[in-house]
């Protein structure tokens, strides 16, 4: 079960390089060491089962989460490449897709996004980010937040699979997300309907989830 994840949210502008590769570098070069490591011998035995804990924003990517969002869309292709070769072997490759996920990890995270420094983006974005994004995250992780024992009973669940699925969504909430863009290959479909619900609707958005 590969399990090692940091988080990063905030305008682009203000976080350095230097924090997105070593973000990569835990979240996808991380899993990549490891399969490394497991893969050659479950080949020769022609059994094995990897776990990978992503996320649903490796399916979609969320707002002021570039770098995360692009570092689970880097595991999905990773796994999605690497599954038809592994079972030639009989190896399982399963995908666990959270949604928000109630823990310290994303406690810590938020709070040094409200401390953190903004001067280097502009007025606009520093202001969409803390008060319209940091007070929405908040109610999604209010009303649709798992504990980590429930992702934990779902992963139990795909490992104890007499046929493990390629892909697990641990959330049924974020099942229509996932549907829309699939509905519209452009992604305008999804695209206008995340910018409405942030710019226009967002009152409709945190009501809704309250």
């Amino acid at each position: 079960v590969s399990n090692a994840g940091v988080g990063m949210a905030g305008p682009l502008e203000c976080q350095s390089l230097a924090a997105m590769q070593s973000l990569m570098d835990t979240n996808f070069f991380g899993l990549v060491r490891l399969v490394k490591e497991v893969l050659p011998d479950m080949k020769r035995r022609r059994a094995g089962h990897i776990v990978v804990i992503s996320s649903i924003m490796g399916l979609q990517g969320i707002v002021f989460n570039d770098i995360y969002s692009a570092s689970k869309f880097a595991v999905e292709g990773f796994c999605e490449s690497l599954v038809v070769q592994a079972l030639r072997f009989n190896v399982a490759i399963s995908l666990v897709e959270p949604g928000p996920v109630m823990t310290e990890f994303e406690t810590k995270l938020y709070e040094e996004a409200e401390r953190a420094d903004y001067s280097r983006t502009d007025p606009e974005t520093a202001e969409i980010f803390t008060k319209l994004y940091l007070r929405n995250s908040r109610d999604v992780f209010t009303s649709l937040g798992q504990t980590p024992e429930d992702i934990a009973e779902h992963t139990l669940r795909v490992i104890e699979a007499a046929r493990p699925p390629f892909r697990h969504q641990t959330n049924v909430a974020y099942t229509p997300m996932a549907a829309l863009k699939h509905a519209d290959p452009s992604g305008a479909l999804i695209t206008d309907a995340f910018y409405k619900l942030v710019f226009k609707y967002d009152a409709v958005l945190r009501f809704g989830l309250r």
